[in-house]
């Protein structure tokens, strides 16, 4: 019997040395969210056109007609670049074949279709406009997506979260010291940064009169207008800091 009491008596005293040593890792902490952002124009765009062609008898007659168009446009788009900041221009998604319409159930065949896309990557911002027009009087049918961006976004993005860095702690220090503590150490950090582009240009598409419009306007002296507004990059930033 006191065999058995001083082993719960030592079983007892290691249980709560366990516990005693559990509260004493059981470290407090602080965390804050902060963030930083800033806007910035863009310098640099990208297009995508499309060429396409149709024939409803050859199929090699709408390739050739696709060829001798998307030949015209890559010519004028080339010669509106400057390879020396980086420009370029490149064909993408090249695809031939049947169109068919579908009546009371059966499927007829209606024309071939050529499609050819051609995608301008360029930091000449002011030249977006024309480039817009000379490919459509060079026989682009259509302009599937303009989009904009910032050539040093991902400087951009570390310098906006070393600040929202030095915010975060500053922020942890501040509420330690109110509540009487100071920080000890960081706990956990999570980063992020992404970039909105307000004027961001929707999808469109050029229409037989759209262009015949552009046409007018071009020979007129003027050009569309296209304005990249501004990117705002956002830099976020989670920390936990331990106190003491």
């Amino acid at each position: 019997m006191k065999k058995l009491l001083a082993s719960l008596l030592v079983l007892t005293a290691v249980a709560g040395l366990s516990g005693a040593a559990l509260a004493a890792g059981d470290r407090g902490s602080i965390s804050v969210s902060t963030t930083a952002n800033t806007e910035i124009a863009p310098d640099v765009a990208e297009l995508s056109f499309a060429v396409k062609t149709t024939d409803s008898k050859s199929m090699q007659k709408a390739t050739q007609m696709n060829k001798e168009a998307s030949d015209k446009v890559l010519s004028v788009l080339s010669s509106m670049l400057t390879p020396a900041n980086g420009d370029y221009i490149k064909t993408s998604d090249y695809s031939a074949s049947p169109v068919y319409t579908y009546s009371s159930g059966k499927r007829n065949f209606d024309k071939y279709e050529v499609s050819n896309r051609v995608i301008v990557h360029t930091k000449s911002i002011d030249k977006v406009g024309p480039m817009i027009d000379k490919a459509i009087e060079a026989g682009a049918t259509n302009v599937d997506s303009l989009n904009f961006s910032v050539s040093t976004y991902d400087a951009q993005c570390n310098d906006l979260l070393g600040i929202a860095s030095k915010k975060a702690q500053t922020r942890a220090g501040l509420i330690a010291r109110t509540l009487g503590t100071s920080i000890d150490g960081v706990k956990s950090f999570e980063l992020s940064c992404n970039a909105n582009n307000y004027s961001q240009t929707p999808r469109f598409y050029m229409a037989k009169n759209m262009m015949a419009d552009t046409a007018e306007s071009t020979a007129a002296g003027s050009a569309t207008s296209i304005s990249g507004g501004v990117i705002k990059i956002y830099a976020n930033v989670n920390a936990s800091f331990f106190v003491k």
